[in-house]
């Protein structure tokens, strides 16, 4: 059983600008055009987050003219949840068994 959890990819996520465009690209693949339409910031900010996305394998890009579409990767955020569903079996189980470390 695994008990722990890929952190760095958690604070990617934790943004909440990063998990909303993340959310939306879970539905379809869009440009940035469409991003900033669909989330209200500016060019620069958006560019910054897109970057850290792309940074850690959680979007990929696709050229189309002048254009970049951004599409999830899916199995980077299934990797993510199995990681949670480890962690929540560990829990399950340490309860079960009623696991404790003994006070010195």
């Amino acid at each position: 059983m695994m008990t722990s959890v890929d952190t760095d990819l958690i604070r990617v996520l934790a943004d909440p600008l990063r998990l909303r465009i993340v959310t939306l690209l879970a539905r379809e693949t869009l440009c940035s055009t469409h991003l900033i339409e669909e989330t209200g910031v500016q060019q620069t900010n958006l560019s910054n987050h897109l970057k850290v996305l792309r940074e850690a394998g959680v979007v990929e890009t696709e050229p189309c003219g002048r254009f970049t579409y951004y599409r999830l990767k899916p199995d980077v955020i299934a990797s993510l949840a199995g990681q949670f569903a480890d962690l929540a079996e560990t829990a399950r189980v340490t309860a079960e068994n009623n696991v404790k470390r003994s006070c010195p």
